[in-house]
């Protein structure tokens, strides 16, 4: 099959090294205007300026009119908690008035509230759940989907939910990559029993899940109210013995809990970084870890803290913007409203946004030789907006845009 999209404004094509971008190549989106696509096969074959393509464009190739119009690559989101069952609006309204985060967690509320649910709740209806919120990611812009288990907390829901991430793979049309997060909190049949649980989770459900090829990546939260340094020392040194990659919740509420241990184990990324120093920015970037950062889930909370991004930028960081889409601290699906907050929170210029929701989050996933860019060989994953300029992505704030979305060069949400 060949496709080709004529007639766009603006191609952002984000070509560049083969790398996460940093410092000023955050920039450099590769823009051209009076622009053409063309795909064979579900990847890209050319990009470029239509004058130098339209004679490459066969005779038989669908055709399809941009009008005008901005495309970009897929959004990338490198970091959900996809799979739940119920939602915490109780919560929410609570918050409002009033309570903080950890005090409706040390009420049995929070997150251990959805591992109730979530154990409750059957395969199919989970499946069906997750489905639903795909659908919101999908009609957003956002092809390539990283999904954490960590609402099951025992053997069974953990592999139920990781299942399900695979079944969403499976049937398309967005790309999952799976994340045990077995260590989001300790389970209440564990209370009191910390250490029995890390083992578990680290000599059984870890090399379980590893010889079953249901997770890509092993992912820990390590803060005040979930595991200590150690205990995620002992939990990802055993993940990475099975062959895992590694990803870490660090430092959302309180600094020297977590992010040091990705840079000493190689993590691929640490996620969150509210309260994170100078110092640890500087031995993530020595390590090559991509700071995944998260100000839906500030927003969400109404707290101030937002990641220092600029910081960040200027000390060479490959960072990355994603939703932290879960039932708690962040219901927020959109990454387009994640890169407004990006810019106006975070002082993150639009293009800076677009690249770290994109190529580098494709990094930060293992993925950046296939998608998150608009570069030949890659699959075919792009958005034709509704608009001329990618700067509008994040300026109209959480509009109802709705860009028509491709994956493999094929339309999926008409």
């Amino acid at each position: 099959m060949v496709l080709c999209v004529v007639n766009i404004g603006q191609l952002v094509t984000l070509v560049g090294p083969g790398r996460p971008r940093v410092g000023p190549e955050l920039r450099e989106l590769g823009l051209v205007e009076d622009a053409a696509l063309l795909v064979w096969n579900g990847r890209i074959a050319a990009a470029g300026s239509y004058g130098e393509l339209k004679d490459r464009i066969p005779a038989d190739a669908e055709v399809i009119d941009a009008e005008g119009r901005c495309v970009t690559p897929g959004f990338v989101d490198a970091h959900t908690h996809l799979v739940f069952a119920g939602n915490r609006a109780e919560e929410f309204e609570r918050r409002i008035a009033g309570a903080t985060y950890q005090e409706i967690a040390a009420e049995g509320g929070g997150i251990l509230r959805t591992v109730t649910l979530t154990r409750a709740a059957t395969e199919d209806e989970l499946l069906a759940g997750a489905r639903r919120h795909r659908d919101w990611m999908l009609r957003g812009g956002t092809t390539t989907i990283e999904a954490k288990s960590g609402y099951g907390l025992d053997r069974e829901t953990e592999l139920k939910m990781l299942r399900v991430i695979r079944r969403l793979g499976e049937e398309g049309p967005a790309r999952m990559v799976p994340t045990l997060l077995g260590a989001h909190t300790v389970p209440p049949e564990f209370a009191g029993r910390r250490g029995e649980y890390v083992r578990w989770v680290a000599e059984e459900l870890i090399p379980e899940v590893a010889a079953a090829g249901l997770a890509r990546y092993c992912d820990a939260f390590c803060d005040d109210h979930a595991f200590t340094v150690e205990e995620t020392r002992t939990l990802l040194t055993a993940a990475k013995r099975s062959g895992m990659g590694l990803r870490v919740h660090a430092e959302q509420f309180r600094a020297g809990t977590g992010a040091a241990l990705a840079a000493e184990l190689g993590a691929a990324t640490a996620d969150h970084l509210e309260v994170v120093t100078d110092k640890t920015l500087q031995e993530l970037r020595d390590a090559g870890v991509q700071p995944v950062l998260l100000p839906g889930s500030v927003f969400a909370l109404g707290r101030r803290n937002y990641p220092p991004a600029r910081r960040m930028v200027e000390l060479g960081l490959g960072i990355v913007v994603a939703t932290d889409f879960n039932p708690g601290s962040s219901p927020v699906a959109s990454m387009p409203f994640v890169m407004s907050l990006a810019c106006v929170e975070m002082g993150l210029a639009p293009a800076e946004a677009l690249m770290a929701g994109t190529i580098n989050a494709a990094w930060s996933l293992g993925l950046g030789d296939r998608v998150g860019s608009l570069e030949t060989g890659k699959d075919a994953d792009f958005l034709i907006h509704e608009f001329e300029d990618y700067r509008e992505i994040a300026y109209f704030m959480a509009a109802p845009t709705r860009p028509r979305v491709f994956v493999a060069g094929r339309e999926v949400t008409r």
